[in-house]
């Protein structure tokens, strides 16, 4: 998306000028004469970039004014300042106000196109550090090789590239966040700002505020809403079945025409934003209970995707249990621990309620708590009790004491059963998987376990 540059000089052919260079580059660009007409451009659209002259002939404010005043509302627009009658001291009093800087006319194009290219970049890169910041710890790959996570890659490559909205729904923890900036990052708007609104954590009496922000007055701060600075960008109302009525009406119109207003402001700001909305509710149930608004649910459910609990994933476990021991190590300096056949066979067995974010967790809390060194494997033992709570007893009780008091055959048709069932739990269920992995056919392992006892309702073939 091409960068939006407001022109700000009181002689016509200066701004002609300029604007002709930036749009020979691909820039897009408008203008303005005078502070008044300046505010409100900025007012309407928040530009990426100002270019500001310092003097300005009946105008109510200079441009040190000027800036300041777009500084105060809009400190994330970087502003450059042009003067012919530039010198040290000028110079100096824009930089301490914020412009990022100063060029002298008659300038030379390539300083200009220079400038201007590194004010857009500096201003991307301080963003990007307030979302990293703000995200910390966050993950942002989708690990796995499982059925449905190669599904998922696929839906996020397709819908991507589209200015569509998308509705990402699943249970808490299950990775959506991680899924809208994946589509945010291979979309044409990944140089743009990704902002997330947290819509369950925002008080109903402020939920607008957050939104679209706030004009200045005598008990209220100015405020910028999370939908002009996503402008250029993609916008994620997480949870978004938490957002009070009121304000989802006023989405409605805003997703319609893009067009907003301040609170307690009347003049209209213009975006461009892409919206994806996050919810682990069933909307459809409170579409019907009048605690959402169908039309909001059809507008921003344009390109529904699904991501599945952990627990229909099994195969990934690993997979992301090595991601996480990895990336806790790289994070701390802390040496990188590995997991013993027992404690993974626990993993793979729990339902984890808590979904990906749990296991993650989890394993921080490993990577803390467990005892040894870093050539010690974490065992079974060693796992919160928590994840023993729907675990067969074969995963966490030592047999070793019951099996040296039978004779032989019952010994060993106990461990044959403890074995199989454990190894049974450690593939969730799946027959195929587990004879796969202790080298017997199908058919055998059927018979087998039949001959132990050994059903349940979670064998699958």
């Amino acid at each position: 998306m091409a960068h939006d540059i407001l022109i700000v000089d009181d002689e016509e052919d200066i701004r002609a000028l300029i604007s002709g260079i930036l749009e020979d580059e691909g820039y897009k660009t408008r203008q303005a004469k005078s502070s008044q007409q300046t505010l409100s451009e900025v007012a309407a659209r928040r530009p990426t970039l100002v270019v500001l002259d310092i003097w300005m002939e009946n105008s109510d404010h200079d441009g040190i004014e000027t800036l300041k005043l777009i500084q105060r509302e809009h400190p994330e627009v970087p502003v450059v300042m042009i003067s012919g009658h530039g010198n040290i001291e000028t110079a100096l009093e824009a930089s301490r106000n914020g412009a990022y800087d100063f060029i002298e006319k008659p300038f030379n194009t390539e300083r200009l196109l220079l400038v201007v290219e590194r004010a857009i970049e500096d201003a991307r890169l301080r963003r990007e550090n307030r979302e990293l910041t703000m995200r910390a710890g966050g993950d942002v790959e989708l690990v796995g090789k499982s059925t449905s996570i190669n599904t998922l890659r696929q839906a996020i490559d397709r819908v991507a590239r589209t200015g569509s909205r998308i509705m990402i729904s699943g249970p808490a923890g299950s990775g959506k966040e991680v899924i809208a900036r994946l589509i945010h990052r291979h979309s044409a708007r990944s140089e743009g700002p990704f902002v997330v609104l947290n819509c369950a954590n925002i008080a109903p009496d402020t939920m607008e505020e957050s939104l679209f922000g706030a004009v200045a007055s005598a008990t209220r701060e100015a405020r910028t809403g999370v939908m002009e600075l996503a402008h250029g960008g993609t916008l994620l109302l997480d949870e978004v079945g938490d957002m009070p009525l009121e304000t989802q009406g006023k989405i409605v119109r805003v997703l319609q025409d893009q067009t907003f207003e301040r609170v307690g402001g009347s003049v209209p700001v213009s975006v461009d934003v892409r919206v994806i909305a996050t919810t682990s509710r069933n909307l459809e149930e409170k579409i019907a209970a009048q605690e959402f608004r169908q039309d909001l649910y059809y507008r921003l459910n344009v390109v529904p995707i699904d991501v599945p609990p952990l627990h229909h994933r099994r195969d990934d476990i690993p997979e992301l249990t090595e991601y996480f021991l990895l990336r806790y190590a790289e994070a701390t300096g802390m040496p990188k621990r590995h997991l013993s056949g027992e404690a993974m066979a626990a993993l793979h067995a729990y339902e984890w309620p808590g979904n990906v974010r749990q296991l993650k967790n989890i394993i921080e809390r490993l990577m803390i708590m467990a005892p040894g060194g870093s050539n010690d494997l974490i065992s079974g033992k060693m796992l919160p009790s928590e994840l023993f709570s729907d675990v067969p007893e074969s995963l966490n009780f030592d047999k070793t004491s019951e099996i040296m008091a039978l004779p032989l055959r019952e010994a060993r048709e106990l461990f044959e059963r403890e074995y199989l069932q454990t190894q049974v739990d450690r593939f969730g269920g799946n027959i195929s998987k587990t004879a796969s992995f202790i080298g017997m056919e199908r058919s055998a392992l059927h018979r087998k376990l039949k001959s132990l006892g050994i059903n349940g309702d979670r064998l699958t073939d």
